[in-house]
């Protein structure tokens, strides 16, 4: 199961997050969103773990908790949405 995790501080690195979330079971791998140009952290990332009765313990334990004075959202996360092949712009729109 691929799980969302929201609001990390920005120093939050791959290795605290597989760290944190491999206490409820196996994480096969374990991501920080980081921006393109600057390569600084955009809060959120991405945990993906083997077992789904696990990732959901996981997901129940740790929504809504303190990580270094922030509150983390965490969720299954939702399928990426397809983006289209123009650089956002949509031909339909006007």
């Amino acid at each position: 199961m691929n799980i969302y995790v929201g609001n990390l501080p920005y120093s939050t690195t791959e290795e605290q997050l597989r760290t944190m979330f491999s206490e409820y079971g196996e994480v096969t791998s374990a991501s920080v969103i980081k921006d393109r140009d600057t390569g600084r952290s955009k809060g959120f990332g991405f945990v993906e773990m083997s077992d789904d009765s696990a990732a959901e313990a996981a997901i129940q334990a740790l929504n809504d908790t303190d990580m270094s004075g922030r509150n983390i959202k965490v969720n299954q996360a939702r399928p990426k949405e397809k983006r289209n092949d123009r650089g956002g712009y949509r031909g339909d729109r006007y």
